[in-house]
């Protein structure tokens, strides 16, 4: 089957028909959707209904898969993650953020599928950190070009309420062990494509490495602000059995909050990535 790449707005986003991504896609469909991503950050696949296996399977075919340290997982195929309202506090993730950018080697990307929604509301939206630094003036990028900043996990899992039970607060605390603030580039390179986005975000970013308290607090005030304005984003409203392939290097989400007490039940393959440079 050939591919139709939809395209969706300027900045980033395009809709993917022409492929069951439930079966084991050729190498030809691999390269394409890899070729989509890289020019479009997030892809849409309407109509998928896949098993976490198939899932996992799909997500795999570009590149490691990882565990994520606090979330709870698919039992029989730990890769896939599950965000459900029922079980899970995920306030967290209403709020622009980018994938475990508490990593050295945050994700390349993620599989997110659409298992259970509200009649309405729970949307996703994503933003382009690439067409927000091209916005920027060119002082202002030069002087971001050569600074760094530290992410923390602990700002988008704080112990107050991922610590609650005895099992929670040691998976915590370990997980807290494991990774220690870290710093990477407020700007990175794309590894593959070359291009340069802004690489801060509100979930994980704590401070600029470089500049006083105060600058670092006013300068993330407006990085923030910035890369998230609406000419740089795009929302989806989910229908059962979509899935979403976001490119995690070069962009930014954000899931809105808007249907509690709604469930919403989500599962995401998260795949790993190469130290931002």
């Amino acid at each position: 089957m050939s591919l139709t790449i939809t395209p969706l707005s300027p900045a980033l986003g395009a809709q993917i028909s022409g492929v069951d991504i439930s079966r084991e896609i050729s190498a030809e469909q691999r390269d394409a959707i890899e070729q989509a991503l890289l020019q479009h950050q997030v892809l849409f696949f309407r109509d998928q209904p896949i098993n976490p296996d198939q899932q996992a399977r799909f997500a795999a075919r570009f590149g490691d898969l990882h565990i994520h340290p606090i979330y709870p997982n698919v039992p029989e195929t730990p890769q896939v993650l599950v965000l459900d309202t029922a079980v899970t506090d995920v306030r967290d993730n209403a709020v622009w953020h980018t994938d475990v950018t508490f990593l050295p080697t945050p994700a390349l990307g993620a599989v997110l599928s659409a298992k259970q929604l509200p009649a309405y509301g729970g949307d996703t939206l994503w933003a382009s950190g690439i067409a927000a630094l091209e916005a920027l003036s060119a002082p202002l990028r030069k002087m971001l070009d050569g600074l760094s900043a530290t992410h923390d996990f602990t700002k988008s899992f704080p112990l107050e309420r991922f610590g609650t039970t005895p099992d929670d607060l040691a998976r915590w605390e370990e997980t807290r062990r494991k990774n220690p603030p870290l710093s990477h580039p407020v700007v990175r390179t794309h590894p593959v494509s070359g291009r340069k986005a802004l690489f801060v975000n509100e979930g994980f970013t704590t401070r600029i490495n470089e500049l006083s308290e105060l600058e670092s607090e006013a300068l993330l005030k407006l990085l923030f602000a910035h890369a998230t304005r609406p000419e740089f984003s795009i929302r989806w409203r989910w229908q059962e059995n979509d899935v979403a392939f976001w490119d995690n290097r070069v962009t930014q989400h954000f899931a809105v909050d808007d249907y509690r007490p709604n469930r919403r039940v989500m599962h995401r393959a998260t795949i790993l990535g190469d130290a931002p440079f």
